[in-house]
């Protein structure tokens, strides 16, 4: 591979690393939003008589049914921001806890959609008078499938981040201080006029080396080899 396309492929690697970094926050925000919103919405019916009137229809929403859920989902945006504070094993740890909010999170919406709704909690949730009595429950499916989604995207973000590098890797020359660049290729530039001028092949020099070993005081088209200390 040429110097050019070193280069290249070293350049591209940064952004591409942002982009690796960016899936776990990505998943973090679905999973708060899905947990979000299914704690809005009307998990539970329960239908109650008190043997007065006529039957009355309470909706228990996921805040009420499940009380968790709004916590977690604001644990999880807690989360995104500590993802991004975070290296080595702090990350790991950090994994380990958006792990467990998921599986807190999924508990209660799988134990209601195949799970039976207790009749008792139905009646306490939705504070019924003491005389009423519990004539059926009914579960809406979509809050809970939602609330799985959350919890398996906090389960992947989990994954991602406990499989992040426990140390940052070094910046490729795009990010180098100006001054270490142009050291870095005036010594490149040297070693391609000293090859050239013993066998005729050199090492290829991008544009931006090139003008970056003319800013270090090097002439890269200089055939004659180095430059000796007392010129």
């Amino acid at each position: 591979m040429t110097a050019e396309g070193q280069a290249v492929t070293e350049e591209a690697q940064p952004p591409r690393r942002s982009r690796v970094a960016a899936i776990p926050v990505a998943l973090l925000l679905v999973a708060a939003a899905c947990l979000w919103g299914s704690s809005r919405m009307a998990w539970i019916r329960v239908v109650s008589f008190d043997g007065l009137g006529e039957a009355r229809s309470t909706d228990l929403d996921g805040g009420t049914w499940a009380a968790a859920t709004t916590p977690l989902a604001l644990a999880l945006v807690a989360a995104v921001a500590a993802s991004f504070a975070v290296r080595g094993w702090a990350s790991r740890i950090l994994a380990a806890l958006v792990g467990l909010v998921a599986v807190a999170a999924a508990i209660p919406a799988v134990d209601a959609l195949f799970g039976e709704v207790s009749a008792g909690k139905a009646a306490t949730l939705a504070e019924l008078p003491g005389r009423a009595e519990v004539v059926s429950t009914s579960v809406s499916a979509t809050p809970a499938i939602l609330a799985v989604v959350g919890a398996v995207c906090a389960f992947g973000a989990a994954v991602t981040l406990a499989r992040k590098p426990t140390t940052r890797k070094v910046l490729s020359s795009k990010y180098d201080a100006p001054a270490s660049r142009r050291d870095e290729v005036a010594k490149r530039a040297k070693t391609a006029s000293e090859r050239a001028a013993e066998n005729g092949e050199g090492e290829d020099l991008t544009e931006r080396m090139l003008w970056d070993a003319l800013d270090a005081g090097e002439d890269p088209t200089d055939r004659s080899g180095p430059r000796s200390s007392e010129d």
